[in-house]
């Protein structure tokens, strides 16, 4: 391949990365959110902004270098310098600053009081969720956050250990979860669909498989979905899950793991009432089969190193495979 053409190639492959950059499920510049629209609105005025300055100052650039001799005089005398160097940037600096201030603070969302209240705690290294609907059930998810489309709705973020932060760019800002403090992020998403987020603030070894989605939901499908949420989980519905139970009941998962209507009532890992329901396993690791149940059982500290779980390599291929059928089925 010749130079121009490397060259070419080169300018194609950034131009595709830069493509890639702003779509997708986790794109800033990609908002399907109120707050996130502003984000992307005032990144693109910034953007354009910088970029008009920075070819303004390339043409002065050049103009000083090569210009007729009284153009160069007259831009090196002392008032141009004053102006351009102390005058423009300020004056350009405090529109930017007041229009950034205005834009973000402009109609915040409250949570209007509707619906289940939400908690998120992070954890090392996965995100632990607490829904509390307008009955005043409370019960847990985990990794993954599910809102109505077209109502704020306030999370509470606080975090067990370390300082965690909260981000998922197509919907909202960042915000970090602090110990023994919490702050409160409102999302309101414009259509349905699934953001994935991420731990913004580094938190210990595993941070970086710390993710979890955010699934938007049509109201009335939301509804539904909080009652089939708040509801115990399923029943085993074949011989191969009913002996998956007794695996997971018998050795000893339900002493870090909670499934509500089994005496599993562990609060150290995730709830699993509803794991076989999740989009991902793992804080957005794997995605959610009952291979990858399987695999993490047994391989957890490979796929997710320091990770709390240990591996469980005691089982035999018949048990592993009725404990993943079991815990798949929990939708």
């Amino acid at each position: 391949m010749t130079r121009a053409g490397a060259g070419r190639a080169a300018i194609l492959v950034a131009g595709l990365a830069l493509l890639g950059a702003c779509s997708g499920s986790q794109s800033a510049l990609d908002p399907t959110g109120v707050e996130a629209g502003r984000v992307a609105t005032l990144s693109w005025v910034l953007f354009i902004g910088a970029a008009v300055i920075f070819v303004g100052v390339l043409v002065l650039t050049v103009a000083a270098v090569v210009g007729p001799a009284g153009f160069r005089t007259r831009l090196g005398r002392e008032g141009v310098v004053i102006a351009g160097g102390i005058v423009f940037p300020v004056v350009i600096l405090t529109i930017l600053l007041g229009y950034g201030l205005t834009v973000m603070r402009a109609g915040g969302a409250e949570g209007d009081g509707e619906g289940a209240s939400i908690a998120v705690v992070g954890e090392q290294w996965w995100w632990r969720v607490i829904y509390t609907d307008a009955e005043g059930r409370t019960f847990e998810s985990a990794n993954e956050i599910r809102i109505p489309t077209g109502r704020p709705v306030k999370l509470a973020l606080t975090t067990a250990d370390v300082i965690h932060s909260l981000w998922v760019p197509k919907l909202a800002g960042k915000l970090d979860m602090i110990p023994g403090r919490t702050n409160t992020l409102t999302l309101e998403a414009e259509e349905p669909g699934v953001s994935r987020g991420q731990c913004a603030e580094y938190c210990g070894g595993a941070h970086a498989f710390m993710a979890f989605h955010v699934v938007a939901m049509e109201p009335e499908d939301y509804d539904a979905w909080l009652d089939r949420e708040a509801a115990v989980a399923s029943r085993p519905g074949s011989t191969l899950e009913e002996r998956g139970q007794l695996v997971f009941l018998s050795s000893g998962c339900g002493a870090c793991h909670q499934v509500r209507g089994t005496d599993a009532n562990g609060v150290i890992g995730p709830e699993l009432t509803h794991v076989g329901g999740r989009i991902a396993l793992a804080a957005g690791t794997l995605p959610n089969s009952r291979e990858a149940i399987a695999d993490w059982i047994v391989a957890n500290q490979h796929i997710k190193p320091q990770n709390k779980m240990p591996p469980y390599a005691i089982f035999s291929d018949a048990e592993l495979d009725a404990l993943s059928s079991y815990l798949a089925s929990l939708e």
